[in-house]
């Protein structure tokens, strides 16, 4: 019986120590915004075209900036969905909760909108403890083009991938909010 016992005790040992490292998985959260936008007649349009990211960031693995020159690919801290869908998705949500009376859309609504087109080249944590966001915006407003770049960085206060998908998503947010503040200038 003790043989058994000793048996069983070394085959839970090999299983919990050659499983190695689980995955994680993560999803872009909402970060709140005490403004609210609220549909009306007669709205202004807005059609998310499409987010696209850097061929490094396409990839399931969260990016991380290990010097000036490189970067690392997780391969257990992955994204959920794809990591251009989640910021398209939270962008639309971002924008329509600051953008009162506009409709914003990730999909075409008709011949009188505005259309936006992101392009994400950096979208990861670094080694000196802070998250990048950066990218360019191309707006379509009544058949006149607008190119912003933008960077943003923010600290991360806390170390692990929770924080920094959290803190990414929190810059992404006050990208979403500079372009709102934009959107909001145009005749």
């Amino acid at each position: 019986m003790k043989k058994w016992l000793v048996v069983l005790m070394a085959a839970w040992l090999s299983a919990c120590s050659s499983g190695g490292e689980s995955k994680s998985y993560y999803q872009l959260p909402l970060v709140q915004s005490s403004v609210q936008s609220s549909a009306s007649q007669g709205s202004r349009q807005l059609w998310i075209d499409q987010v696209a990211v850097a061929d490094y960031l396409a990839g399931n693995g969260v990016v991380y900036q290990t010097s000036d020159v490189q970067y690392e690919i997780a391969t257990n801290n992955l994204w959920a969905s794809p990591l251009d869908q989640q910021l398209k998705n939270t962008l639309v949500a971002n924008l329509s909760r600051q953008l009162a009376g506009w409709v914003v859309a990730s999909q075409p609504l008709g011949n009188d909108q505005d259309t936006l087109s992101i392009t994400v080249t950096g979208f990861h944590g670094r080694y000196d403890g802070r998250a990048v966001v950066s990218g360019e915006w191309l707006l379509n407003h009544q058949g006149r083009l607008t190119k912003q770049p933008f960077h943003i960085e923010l600290k991360q206060d806390q170390d692990g991938y929770d924080a920094l998908v959290k803190v990414l998503a929190e810059a992404w947010q006050k990208e979403a909010a500079n372009i709102a503040t934009e959107l909001k200038r145009l005749p």
